[in-house]
């Protein structure tokens, strides 16, 4: 009798496994967290944009609603391999300037993305690390300039990526447009801008011809082992309650971090 219940409490707890398999092994193979980096340098002449608590918490909301975790810091000593094990991506939210401090944190970033870690950068964070041309690399381009806040026509080069999915074909959008230099080979544009229509003197110097009609303003690619996206779109506080926009960010953020082909 003890052998025989012994064995149908067996057969019992396997057949548990086999219809609740998420209660045998709940935790997850890798972390679900999110880092978003608000770090700015800040001095006489150094722009900080007022938008970052709005994008912060758009950020923590989408992941709310999309079931990973998302954890904000503008402290640079987060840059360390032991602490940046736990995030799947890193979303550099309207950084500016210089936002590491030692060769130490650049480094923990670097073996980040060499290990697959995806990168996020929103707006400005083109602007970020103007010395650094391996973080251009990751950010497909350094900031050049931008012409005045404007309205402007977007257009889906690639309307099958996650992050553009919900855009339609063309469309009206108020912003800053951002022009970047220092581009490297192997960017995959997701939206651009409808250049001849900008009011922007400085346009026929730079970027001049060399683009067309049409100047990218957010792109994916894959480097140095990881995923990257980044978005031009993203200037003013009220951007990120557009579902265009954070429908767009969100896209994106789950293609870096392993979610979408």
């Amino acid at each position: 009798m003890h052998n025989g219940f012994r064995s149908c409490l067996l057969v019992f707890i396997a057949l548990l496994g086999l219809v609740f398999p998420r209660f045998v092994n709940s935790a997850p193979p890798e972390a679900r967290t999110v880092l978003v980096y608000t770090k700015n340098q800040v001095a006489k002449g150094l722009f900080v944009h007022d938008n970052i608590a709005a994008s912060s918490a758009a950020l923590q909301k989408l992941g709310k609603d999309n079931g990973f975790s998302v954890e904000v810091s503008e402290d640079p000593a987060i840059f360390t391999s032991a602490k940046l094990k736990k995030y799947r991506a890193i979303v550099f939210n309207n950084t500016n300037n210089e936002i590491f401090e030692t060769e130490e944190q650049k480094a923990a970033f670097q073996a980040f993305i060499r290990s697959g870690g995806g990168v996020v950068g929103l707006h400005s964070a083109t602007g970020s690390m103007r010395k650094w041309p391996y973080f251009w690399q990751v950010m497909g381009g350094k900031f050049a300039r931008h012409a005045k806040f404007q309205k402007f026509t977007l257009i889906v080069k690639d309307a099958k990526h996650p992050s553009t999915t919900h855009l339609p074909a063309t469309f009206e959008w108020s912003d800053e447009f951002y022009y970047v230099d220092n581009i490297p080979d192997g960017r995959h544009v997701l939206l651009v801008g409808d250049l001849k229509h900008v009011d922007d003197p400085g346009k026929d110097k730079f970027p001049g011809t060399a683009f067309g009609d049409e100047y990218p303003l957010a792109w994916t690619q894959t480097f140095d082992g990881g995923r990257q996206f980044y978005t031009s779109l993203g200037h003013k506080i009220e951007h990120y309650s557009d579902p265009r926009l954070t429908s767009h960010i969100l896209g994106g953020l789950l293609w870096v971090m392993g979610d979408s082909k």
